[in-house]
């Protein structure tokens, strides 16, 4: 794993909170976005909501502190993506997903959990926060999990990154026409972006327009899950060279 060091003043710990077993229905809500969970998928998923509570009493993974609303909000919303993500074509052996800011392991770690026959790279920019996902994927014994330390700004210049995922996926990573400037550069011509949007998706589609025509790529569909919005997003062309720019400038100057 590839690491960039930071110095933080210590935090206070917060107590920790006990991830408890899903609630009834979270099986009938899985099951009507078509995923059909195998023998061991639940527990790891239980294993991991335990491990990301237990280190949030010392870092800010998760701002979700009820354990019920952790199986909706973190493993049924990255669940919501197994579909779209198993719809995709690989241009060559297993599928490889990138995890654009993976943060607590959303929906990174969650789709490793059930979707062993695709390889998932992480991508999070927070030493920490890395070190975290590294210590989860072994821990949930995910042999098909690798994590970068790194930013996407970065990345989309490395020629081993750069155009070689056949989806990246991303949630809470800021407005669209700031993750399509760092999630397009990392695909493969013909790739796909599935983007986790709230209420706004439709507005946020509507603004990045200028930014998906300078990078060759645009919206095929939007796609509305019982926890939001999926905007699908496919590459067209190569991507000019010139993006994505550098560290920050997207953020603060979007496309």
């Amino acid at each position: 794993m590839t690491e960039r060091g930071e110095a933080h003043p210590p935090r206070a710990p917060r107590a920790i909170v006990e991830a408890t077993p899903p609630p009834a229905e979270f099986l009938a809500e899985a099951a009507a976005l078509g995923v059909e969970l195998e023998p061991g998928d639940l527990e790891r998923l239980h294993a991991y909501l335990k491990l990301l509570f237990a280190a949030n009493a010392t870092m800010n993974l998760t701002a979700i502190r009820d354990p019920d609303e952790a199986w909706t909000r973190h493993v049924l919303d990255a669940l919501s993506l197994v579909g779209p993500v198993a719809s995709a074509e690989a241009s060559s052996g297993r599928l490889r997903v990138l995890d654009l800011g993976s943060g607590g392991g959303v929906p990174g770690l969650v789709l490793a959990c059930v979707m062993p026959q695709v390889e998932f790279t992480l991508v999070e920019a927070t030493g920490k926060k890395a070190r975290f996902l590294d210590a989860t994927a072994s821990a949930l014994g995910l042999a098909n999990v690798e994590v970068l330390a790194d930013r996407a700004e970065t990345l989309g210049h490395d020629p081993w990154i750069r155009a070689s995922r056949d989806v990246v996926v991303a949630r809470a990573v800021g407005p669209l026409r700031v993750l399509v400037e760092l999630a397009i550069p990392l695909l493969r011509v013909g790739g796909t972006m599935l983007a986790v949007k709230g209420a706004r998706a439709a507005d946020e589609i509507t603004e990045a327009k200028r930014a998906l025509h300078m990078l060759h790529a645009g919206v095929v569909d939007s796609l509305r899950t019982p926890t939001g919005t999926i905007v699908v997003v496919e590459k067209n062309r190569e991507t000019p060279k010139a993006y994505p720019r550098s560290l920050g400038t997207p953020a603060h100057q979007p496309l």
